[in-house]
């Protein structure tokens, strides 16, 4: 299992927002950790912007987003972007995508959010050409009539990850794209569901075993402050539980909340969870790094302690397969 790092989610702080990105990716670069991960908080930080700004900086780490929503961008816009980035990362940059959830496409944006797996399939169709190489877009399928041509860059392939909670959109991850990227998933929830799922259908569609990537708040601390930990990931980390979509995955498992997927105690505790996870069938970890502690100086220490955790168990958990 890959150990990636997620960056990006500093709300406010403006002034440092571009340098601080900067900071932790070659951190995770000079670390030797495997990849970084960035969201897409709808507030926050465009990503794929951001995986521009970290690929500049980075010669080796594999650069993803997790995830973009693909509802506000037409699929030809959102393939420059990616093919741009892909010229800048120099062929390490990682597509993740999603359909997003209801409080975020409707709500918040005011498009409809309707007929999720069909939107992403259409999206799809018109991305496998526009990654493909230079050349015409020629796609007419439900929702798109498009004949448009590219000509960015020549680095291929950029993977698509696609962010898949039920059984349609993992069928559609594992038969068309590269893999999933997944949030609030626990082991359970991995190897009963997401694994045979998508798995099944990359086979069925003559495809490479798939990448599954989750992302999992991490803290590092000792055994009596695991429930600070906990009530801090819970704290900060609760706004996506309200969403169908995740209530509907964590049905499949045992965490009923953020802090139940949360790795966190002591170095062997967080090691045995973390090969738990590889267990489970995970290829890729994104970790996020919640600190606890009173104050800004604690708050730092914290999360620098558990980043260089990290950084030692990587090769271990790596090898292990």
């Amino acid at each position: 299992m890959r150990i990636g790092l997620m960056v990006g989610p500093e709300r406010r702080r403006y002034a440092t927002k571009v340098d601080r990105l900067r900071a932790d990716a070659l951190w995770a670069e000079e670390a030797g950790l495997d990849s970084i991960w960035i969201p897409q908080i709808p507030d926050e930080f465009d990503a794929m912007t951001a995986a521009a700004v970290t690929g500049a900086v980075t010669s080796r780490i594999e650069i993803g987003t997790a995830i973009v929503p693909v509802q506000p961008r037409h699929p030809i816009a959102l393939a420059q972007q990616a093919l741009s980035v892909q010229a800048v990362c120099g062929g390490r940059f990682v597509l993740g995508l999603g359909v997003s959830h209801h409080w975020i496409i409707e709500e918040m944006l005011g498009l409809p959010y309707e007929r999720q797996a069909l939107t992403m399939r259409n999206y799809l169709d018109v991305l496998d050409r526009a990654l493909r190489g230079p050349g015409p877009v020629d796609v007419d399928n439900e929702l798109f009539r498009i004949h448009n041509p590219l000509d960015i860059t020549d680095i291929t392939p950029t993977p698509v990850l696609v962010a898949a909670l039920g059984p349609v959109m993992l069928q559609l991850a594992g038969s068309r794209a590269d893999g999933t990227s997944l949030w609030l998933a626990d082991e359970r929830t991995i190897s009963s569901h997401v694994v045979p799922a998508i798995t099944r259908a990359a086979a069925a569609a003559g495809r490479p075993t798939p990448r599954i990537l989750a992302g999992v708040p991490v803290c590092l601390c000792r055994d009596d402050e695991v429930g600070e930990a906990v009530e801090r990931t819970n704290r900060v980390l609760s706004e996506a539980v309200t969403s169908p979509n995740y209530q509907r995955l964590m049905e499949h498992g045992d965490a009923r909340a953020i802090g139940d997927v949360l790795i966190a105690g002591s170095e062997s505790a967080m090691e045995q969870r973390m090969r738990s996870f590889a267990s489970a069938g995970l290829t890729d970890l994104n970790a996020r790094v919640v600190a606890i502690g009173n104050g800004r100086d604690e708050l730092k220490a914290s999360a620098e302690r558990t980043r260089a955790f990290l950084a030692a168990v990587a090769p271990a958990i790596r090898a292990a397969g």
